[in-house]
């Protein structure tokens, strides 16, 4: 089938390849694009009021919208939204205190600073900034490991007691957690400043879920001690969430009952009221504060029957009432912390980051991923002048914002004038509030990360991979603690994309009858083949990671087994060459014979004969040294690699067999009988011609080869998806080309970008014989290039030999 015959299926117009399209776009080449570099660079260097004005918008994004606030319309939802997340800021930040392992003051100051300077500098107009569950945990990891209690034993004289010093302790911890705090607020303004607020995109929703799920089970194992009243060894470094659990379930037999009674009408009261509050509240203006009202019961009825001193029940203890004055961090902590702090701030902004982008989807704004990262990093790093912990937005506090009718950022100023007013003169009231019911409160708030697991089912049906990420990042969190497990899970979930890239789908396209569409052949019945062209694409870009598996899938869906026809066709141009020096060595041959004649003839004229037995003997030495079938047979003679001379009588009494004179051996075989080998191919002495031996040669690279005929002339490369090409990549490229026009087999490529074409030129992959007239703008007009071009009456073919060598039929 022609390229006119199958026009009517194939859509006709004008080819367009990257040549003749630059022509019609006028592309600026590389050396406009790094003039127009410089101007740009120029341009962003020169300062201008405009310019000025936007830069500080875009870095105070509070100058943008608070000209413009409207207090009727903003002023009452952002208060009633303020109140009632400041209302869950006071149980929060005294309960994830805890688990940050710092005095429960500290959680009220994380509730205050950050969600201050966020008001300043972040661009989500609903997310909550402050403490979180997970980000508590990492800092409370992070403080037991450099401030055990083992550190902190009173000393008297030379014995030492199992008591321990609290306020050493208390005071050292809060050293490190504001050194890790600020440090990880420097690393989110650095990576904000420079334009990285990408790096959240590493953190997948997958590895994030998985991350918090995990770190939820850290938090209950951490929170047990305070549930069961039992004092277990802190174990820090991979297992030792293991090895704590271990500890405390040997502790089980000496559990404090009045303590256990506190936790548990705790938990029973908060779920049965979150149930109930779930159930009325879309009637209510406003969510019913259960925790807090749990917090106030409760510090109401330990003060009132004193549990402390009654039944020793651990309650807060001494909550000092104003704010602290700032204080400059401890450096020399820093290089103890640095990976802490780094694995803080990478999951404090993926988890801001995802809820703000989610908030502004909701409701049609944009957030800027950069100014977040530097929003984010100022809370942390400037909270922790005021010995405020890593804080990030929290999904409970934030869904109350939103759904209580927040509209600004005007809400947190609202919740932070409720947690000032309690550090300032409410504070001392919660002594008496026992640890067990803030235990309660983060035990019944983890509950929605605990259904998180309910991610296996979903992700089974939906994405195998994303499952093993889900997995991985659980089970490695769990066993390595948070930091080594956030560096795992990453390490995987990146190695799940390289394995992606190199394992991609490799597919052969064909046409869609009547339209410039073309698809799988496999997956797609409608699809037809274009006579004599292969159309090959990859699902991934083709990199240094998978160049070699990119040629052998084009090797096996084109059907062409490249190397071997390459040999099949070096073994034909040897076989030519060996014909054309047998052909030369003949005539000069025949030459010499002309010669002698003439001077034999000569001497017989002349009437003296002469008769050289050396002469005869080294005519026949050059006449065999060749090997030369025909003329051993005209000539009858040989030679052997001692000198020794062998010759035919005239008359043989055995024509098939060869006699010696003199110098043979008497077990020496048949030279007539012997195959020669050369060069991979075989003949026989026996043979009365060069016919017969091209033939039998033919015979021999055909059966070996296997694949010895095709039915294309051009393979098209879709690199549609390629939105890269590396070096490695621009040769194997290249190499394809060459290879396939060694067997009389174009190579095109369709559906380049922009930066490809641009980043092939800089890889010297145009010249002479590789030109942008074999890039084509799209599979469309590729195809109607090669029907156009070769059509199908050029395909080559190599018809076989009818026998085989063994004389069978193929």
């Amino acid at each position: 089938m022609d390229s006119r015959r199958f026009g009517k299926y194939i859509v006709e117009r004008e080819v367009l390849d990257e040549q003749r399209l630059e022509e019609i776009t006028q592309r600026k080449t590389h050396s406009d694009n790094q003039s127009s570099l410089t101007k740009r660079l120029k341009d962003s260097l020169r300062c201008t009021v405009p310019k000025l004005k936007h830069s500080v918008m875009s870095s105070l994004p509070v100058l943008y919208w608070l000209p413009k606030y409207s207090v009727w319309d903003y002023g009452m939802p952002d208060l009633i939204s303020g109140i009632s997340v400041g209302i869950m800021h006071l149980p929060q930040g005294l309960a994830y205190a805890m688990l940050a392992s710092v005095p429960p003051v500290f959680g009220l100051y994380s509730s205050l600073y950050p969600a201050l300077i966020y008001f300043f500098f972040g661009t989500s107009r609903h997310i909550s900034i402050g403490t979180f569950t997970v980000l508590s945990i990492m800092v409370g990891s992070v403080t037991e490991r450099l401030a055990p209690d083992v550190n902190f034993l009173i000393q008297n004289g030379t014995n030492v007691t199992a008591e321990v010093n609290i306020t050493a302790r208390d005071s050292y911890r809060v050293q490190v957690a504001v050194a890790t705090t600020v440090l990880g607020g420097l690393i989110q303004v650095a990576l904000g400043l420079v334009k990285f607020g990408f790096v959240g995109t590493y953190l997948s929703e997958p590895l994030v879920r998985a991350y918090t799920t995990a770190a939820s089970a850290h938090a209950v194992v951490a929170q047990l001690k305070y549930i069961f009243g039992v004092s277990p060894t802190r174990f820090s470094g991979p297992f030792s969430m293991v090895y704590t659990l271990k500890d405390v379930c040997s502790l089980l037999p000496y559990t404090h009952l009045p303590t256990l009674v506190v936790s548990a009408v705790s938990m029973v009261f908060l779920i049965a009221a979150k149930e109930l509050n779930s159930f009325i509240s879309p009637k209510l203006p406003v969510p019913i504060p259960v925790e807090l009202i749990t917090i106030v019961a409760g510090t109401l009825i330990s003060a009132y029957t004193h549990l402390n001193r009654n039944y020793t029940i651990s309650v807060v203890g001494e909550i000092p009432s104003g704010l602290s004055p700032p204080s400059v961090p401890d450096a020399s902590l820093f290089g103890e912390v640095i990976g802490d702090a780094f694995a803080l701030a990478m999951v404090g902004y993926a988890i801001s980051i995802s809820l703000g982008k989610t908030f502004a989807l909701k409701h049609g704004y944009k957030v800027d991923s950069n100014q977040e990262l530097v929003a984010l990093g100022l809370s942390n790093a400037v909270g922790g002048f005021f010995q405020c912990f890593s804080v990030c937005s929290s999904m409970s506090r934030s869904l109350i914002q939103e759904t209580t009718g927040g509209k600004t950022q005007m809400a947190a100023v609202a919740s932070s004038l409720i947690v000032l007013v309690t550090i300032l003169k409410l504070g001392p009231l919660f002594q008496e509030l026992p640890k067990a019911v803030l235990a309660a409160i983060v035990f019944v708030n983890l509950k929605g990360m605990f259904k998180q697991h309910s991610d296996i089912v979903t992700l089974w049906k939906r994405s195998k991979i994303d499952l093993m990420v889900w997995l991985v990042t659980w089970v490695s969190t769990l066993l390595l603690n948070l930091d080594l497990g956030l560096v795992a899970s990453i390490l995987f979930a990146l190695l799940t994309v390289i394995f992606r890239t190199q394992m991609p789908t490799y597919s052969v396209l064909g046409n869609v009858p009547g339209t410039e569409l073309y698809v799988d052949i496999e997956t797609h019945r409608e699809a037809r083949d274009v006579p004599g062209v292969t159309i090959f694409r990859s699902s991934a870009t083709v990199y240094f990671a998978n160049a070699d598996l990119y040629i052998e899938a084009l090797k096996e869906k084109s059907g062409l087994d490249i190397s071997k026809m390459i040999i099949y066709k070096k073994r034909q141009e040897a076989k030519q060459r060996r014909r054309e020096r047998r052909a030369e060595r003949r005539a000069k041959r025949q030459a010499k014979k002309e010669r002698r004649a003439a001077q034999r003839a000569a001497k017989h004229l002349s009437g003296a004969p002469v008769f050289s037995v050396e002469e005869e003997a080294g005519s026949w030495r050059n006449t065999c040294v060749d090997g030369d079938v025909t003329d051993r047979e005209q000539q009858g003679c040989t030679e052997r690699e001692n000198g020794t001379v062998f010759i035919i009588p005239t008359t043989p009494r055995t024509p098939d067999r060869w006699e010696y004179l003199k110098g043979g051996e008497p077990d020496c075989t048949s030279l007539g009988s012997i195959s020669e080998l050369q060069e991979g191919d075989t003949t026989t002495l026996d043979s009365s011609s060069d016919d017969t031996l091209s033939r039998d040669l033919e015979r021999i690279s055909l059966g070996s080869l296997g694949k010895w005929s095709w039915d294309i002339h051009s393979i098209i490369i879709d690199l549609s998806t390629a939105n890269f090409i590396d070096i490695v990549a621009i040769k194997t490229i290249k190499n394809i080309i060459h290879d396939f026009s060694e067997i009389d087999v174009d190579i095109y490529i369709a559906c380049c970008q922009a930066p490809v074409v641009e980043q092939l030129e800089l890889g010297d992959f145009f010249s002479e014989t590789i030109t942008k007239r074999s890039l084509f703008v799209s599979v469309h007009d590729a195809v109607l290039y090669c029907l156009n071009h070769r059509g199908a009456t050029s395909i080559p073919r190599y018809e076989p030999s009818v026998d085989t060598y063994d004389g069978t039929k193929l």
